[in-house]
């Protein structure tokens, strides 16, 4: 949920010439040069514009053909402008390259405006109705997501007690697993809730959370699939932890970028029906042979524990309202994003970002949505 390339092979340069990936620019707006050309001593970093508005940048100076994987945004720069022609040439020519890295891509934009009412949709519906949505979740995020429910304008019920999770998943709009606190009698509270919502036609989300660090966990995490879960979402680790046998989570934390687990995802939505999110620097949304990207978020999120599991209980506020799995999931991945971005604005550390984020998600608007969705849909 960071600002980045989609692309993990892409690699371009900061403009101290170190190499990395997109997916780990530091923010949404960092100053990156084009790597793709013949003019990196002769070019600066340029500030960030608004993406979608051009196929292609092009110059008689540029004169280079993008490959369709790298036009992920546009800049300006000084006395140039990019102009409204289809071709998108950069005017009063300058040598210097005017593309920038920002997290989205042109020319799969077209269900942007789409995508945007979706999500509104489904926001007003959750401020509407205030769905309870019913978690089993760790003691570390309990506060975290019950506020971010509430801000969203779900209603959280925190419920993991055998004796009741069967009646409270009935009346609850969906349940959301997760397994980051593991005990023997929080295991069966999770299968009998789950039974329960299965038996009330209420989705389930499952967040894996820690799977492939120990032995015990992943096998829950496993097990926990037979309760047939609308939507799985984890960090790249845990997803390749249910298909694979690896261990490669260092504690809670991933260990790979989350295009590293989309074939894993993929075979994991296809074995059991479900849609399965990837979260991190971009977030992958896998349904079948369909998979859409999220490239809205920011880096001061990982710095807050919690937030994974914050999009989980989100996803279930989403999946609440809206009987499609994989728009709940877009959906709830992007607001997440956006809120983050926002949050970020106003924050000088993690710590004043979780306060951010929480009124970022409860002033949450339209133009919000419309002016920030970076969503690439395949």
């Amino acid at each position: 949920m960071a600002a980045g390339c989609g692309d993990a092979l892409c690699q371009r340069r900061y403009g101290s010439g170190v190499r990395q990936k997109h997916s780990r620019l530091a923010a949404c707006n960092r100053l990156v040069d084009c790597d793709d050309c013949d003019f990196y001593n002769e070019r600066r970093p340029v500030p960030i514009r608004a993406a979608g508005q051009h196929s292609a940048v092009v110059s008689q100076q540029h004169p280079h053909r993008i490959h369709r994987r790298h036009i992920v945004g546009i800049g300006q720069r000084d006395s140039q402008h990019l102009d409204d022609r289809p071709s998108g040439q950069v005017v009063a020519g300058d040598r210097r390259c005017a593309r920038v890295a920002i997290p989205a891509t042109i020319e799969n934009m077209q269900n942007h405006s789409g995508r945007a009412d979706s999500i509104w949709a489904d926001i007003q519906r959750i401020r509407a109705e205030a769905p309870v949505i019913h978690n089993i979740t760790n003691y570390v995020v309990m506060n975290t997501t019950a506020n971010a429910l509430l801000a969203i304008g779900a209603s959280p019920v925190m419920a993991h007690a055998e004796e009741e999770v069967g009646e409270m998943a009935a009346i609850a709009r969906s349940l959301v697993i997760n397994i980051g606190t593991l005990s023997a009698p929080w295991i069966a509270a999770m299968f009998k809730a789950g039974e329960a919502a299965g038996r009330n036609a209420r989705p389930i989300v499952l967040d894996p959370v820690g799977a492939g660090a120990t032995t015990f966990r992943t096998a829950t995490a496993r097990k926990l699939l037979a309760v047939s879960p609308a939507i799985v979402r984890g960090n790249a680790s845990e997803i390749r932890a249910l298909v694979y046998d690896e261990r490669s989570t260092r504690g809670v934390d991933s260990t790979y970028e989350s295009e590293d687990a989309a074939k894993a995802a993929d075979e994991l939505s296809t074995r059991y029906g479900c849609v399965v999110v990837t979260s991190g620097a971009v977030d992958l949304i896998s349904s079948g042979s369909m998979t859409s990207r999220v490239f809205n978020g920011h880096p001061m999120m990982p710095k807050v524990t919690g937030m994974g599991c914050t999009a989980s209980a989100l996803t279930g506020a989403f999946a609440a309202v809206n009987p499609a799995a994989r728009d709940a999931a877009v959906n709830a991945m992007a607001v997440m994003g956006i809120a983050g971005e926002l949050a970020a604005e106003q924050s000088r550390g993690p710590g004043t970002f979780l306060d951010r984020f929480l009124d970022a998600l409860y002033l949450l608007n339209e133009s919000d949505i419309r002016e920030r969705l970076k969503v690439r849909e395949s």
